[in-house]
C-alpha cells in the first residue's frame, strides 16, 4: 500500500516510514481500569459509567475494542454523558470462546445482546455505533426498548461503492481459508480491509507524523487512537462469513432478508423514537448505506472523528445529549 500510494514521490515514502517508526517506538502508559461490571452473559458484559437517570446502552461494533467510546479523560463520550442526566452502560463483547467459532452476527444478538438488555431490569435506550448499530436495530425489534440512536450505522450494504465491495470480496477470498482453518478472523487481516477502503488517508496520517514532529500531548493522543484501531479480538468464523458474504456481498439487512431470532428484521417498521447520525465523509460506513429512519443528523466528520475528534463534542455529543433529554419521560 505504501508503494502504490507513494510511487512517484520517494520523499513521501520516507516520511511515512519515519512516522511509522515514531508511532511504533512511542511510550505507552498503563491503561485505565475499566468501569465496574454489572451484568455478564458468557464472555460479554455490561460496564456501568455511573450517572443518574434513564439507562442508555451503547452497543459497539464487534470490530475493534469498545473503548473508542471511552478513549481517555478528554475523549470519553460515555463519561461526559454520565454528567448529563443519563446512565451510560457499555457492552463489552469480550473475546470469542473456543466453542463459538460458528456464532454469526445474528447469534451475537440472540445469545449475548438480548439477554444483557433483559439484565438491565428496565427498557433502555439503545445506542449503536457502526456494526453495533446494525445489531441494535435487530435488538430494538425483538426486545423492549424505549428509543434507538444509531451512529455511523451501515444497513444498505449494497450502497457501498462498487470498488469497495470488490476490494472487500478480494480480501475475503484471501482470508477465508485462514478463517476456516483457525475458526476465527484475526484483527490483523480485518484491519487490512479498512486500509483498502481508504489507503490514501492511512498513508497520509503517518506521512504527516514523519514530517512534522508532534507535541508530546499530540503524540500521546495519536498513539492511543491508533493502538485502539489496530487492536481487538478476532471475529468468529460465523460472524466473519456473515459480514463478508451475508452483508457486504448479499446485503441481507438492506434487502429485507436478515433474520434474527426467527424474525425478519424490518428497520422501517420500528415504532419508537429514532435518531440516526450519519457522516457525509465517512469511508468506512458511506453515507448512502445509512438506515434512513427517524430523525436524521448529517455530519461532515470521519468514522472515528465523529466520536473522538476535536469537533465531536459540539457536533455529536451535544446533539445526542439534547435528543436524549427531549425523549418522553426524561
Amino acid at each position: 500500500m505504501l508503494r502504490s500510494e507513494t510511487a512517484d514521490a520517494p520523499e513521501r515514502l520516507a516520511a511515512a516510514l519515519r512516522g511509522l517508526r515514531v508511532y511504533q517506538q512511542a511510550p505507552r502508559g498503563e491503561a485505565a481500569a475499566p468501569p465496574p461490571e454489572i451484568a455478564r452473559v458468557g464472555r460479554a458484559c455490561l460496564r456501568d459509567y455511573g450517572g443518574s437517570g434513564r439507562p442508555i446502552l451503547f452497543v459497539p461494533s464487534l470490530i475493534n475494542p469498545p473503548d473508542v467510546l471511552d478513549l481517555d479523560a478528554e475523549r470519553s463520550l460515555l463519561r461526559w454523558l454520565a454528567t448529563r442526566g443519563v446512565r451510560p452502560l457499555l457492552l463489552d463483547w469480550g473475546a470469542p470462546a473456543a466453542d463459538e467459532t460458528d456464532l454469526d452476527i445474528s447469534g451475537h444478538v440472540e445469545r449475548l445482546l438480548l439477554p444483557l438488555i433483559a439484565a438491565i431490569g428496565e427498557p433502555p435506550v439503545l445506542a449503536g455505533y457502526c456494526l453495533g448499530g446494525t445489531m441494535a436495530v435487530a435488538a430494538a425489534q425483538l426486545a423492549p426498548v424505549r428509543a434507538l440512536a444509531l451512529i455511523a450505522t451501515p444497513w444498505h450494504f449494497g450502497h457501498y461503492p462498487a470498488e469497495d465491495r470488490i476490494a472487500l470480496a478480494e480480501l475475503w477470498r484471501e482470508a477465508g481459508p485462514v478463517t476456516d482453518a483457525l475458526g476465527l478472523l484475526p484483527m490483523d487481516l480485518l484491519q487490512a480491509a479498512f486500509w483498502r477502503l481508504d489507503p490514501g488517508r492511512t498513508v497520509a496520517k503517518f506521512e504527516r507524523l514523519g514530517m512534522d514532529p508532534p507535541t508530546e500531548e499530540a503524540l500521546r493522543a495519536f498513539v492511543r487512537l491508533e493502538d485502539w484501531a489496530n487492536d481487538g479480538p478476532p471475529l468468529t468464523r460465523g460472524a466473519a462469513r456473515d459480514l463478508f458474504e451475508g452483508f457486504y456481498a448479499t446485503d441481507l439487512p438492506g434487502s429485507g432478508q436478515w433474520r434474527v431470532g426467527g424474525a425478519t428484521i424490518e428497520a422501517d417498521r420500528l415504532d419508537m423514537p429514532v435518531l440516526e447520525i450519519a457522516s457525509t465523509t465517512d469511508r468506512i460506513v458511506p453515507h448512502a448505506s445509512a438506515v434512513g429512519i427517524g430523525t436524521r443528523l448529517d455530519l461532515a466528520l470521519g468514522h472515528v472523528g465523529m466520536i473522538v475528534g476535536g469537533r465531536a463534542r459540539s457536533h455529536l455529543w451535544e446533539p445526542l445529549a439534547a435528543w436524549l433529554s427531549d425523549l418522553p419521560g426524561s
